[in-house]
């Protein structure tokens, strides 16, 4: 399969992608865009494929108001056309992975019986982790995979994001419902269009020379 994006199309999107402070309120993303976007979350790889979250859409106003307030006022909150919080799925078990073996074998018109030796190796891995203490982090984890493919899937349409952690989790999972349920926030990212004078938007984007990070062997 080829793909029409051509390498420097690629690094032109990334250079041009930044961390936007200042939204046009007034500009919404179009809906062929966001289910692109959307898809991007559905596409995105996770540790054996299972997928330990879920992505809560948020373009309600009131909503957004009140996840700003628990943002620290970041303006982007509301400003954006549309404000995505990452929840993890806590406690990953033996349901997970049969939610998931389940739609493997429906999607490929598999036997379920023939994943067998898959989902125990899942449920062991899992187990294992939890035994260990960490598995919520590594779940954790899988969320920034999920969000680097969203910032890089917007930045080749042309669409503005800010990634943001700077909030707090409790107020957030209150204010969507996710208090005492298995989901809980981790990270957010808005996205929408940038302002025409947003300074930050101008400025040379500052990376180490790729021969300080780049280690060929």
């Amino acid at each position: 399969m080829s793909f029409t994006l051509s390498p420097e199309a690629l690094l032109e999107a990334l250079h041009w992608r930044y961390a936007t402070r200042k939204f046009d309120a007034a500009r919404k993303i179009a809906a062929a865009d966001w289910h692109a976007l959307e898809q991007s979350l559905v596409l995105a790889p996770s540790s054996i494929g299972l997928q330990p979250w879920r992505f809560f859409v948020v373009t309600d106003a009131a909503v957004k108001e009140r996840l700003m307030a628990a943002a620290w006022r970041q303006v982007q909150v509301v400003d954006c056309s549309h404000f995505v919080v990452f929840a993890v799925r806590r406690n990953l078990g033996a349901d997970h992975v049969a939610r998931h073996v389940a739609r493997m074998a429906e999607v490929r018109g598999l036997p379920i019986e023939s994943l067998a030796k898959f989902r125990d190796m899942a449920v062991g891995n899992l187990d294992q982790a939890r035994a260990e203490g960490r598995l919520d982090k590594w779940q954790e984890h899988q969320l920034y995979i999920a969000l680097g493919q969203f910032l890089a899937s917007a930045a080749v349409l042309g669409i503005d994001t800010c990634p943001m952690e700077g909030f707090e989790p409790a107020k957030f999972d209150e204010i969507l419902g996710l208090k005492g349920t298995e989901f809980a926030s981790v990270v957010a990212c808005a996205a929408g269009y940038r302002v025409p004078d947003e300074r930050y938007a101008l400025m040379k984007k500052v990376r180490f020379r790729t021969e300080d990070v780049i280690v060929r062997v």
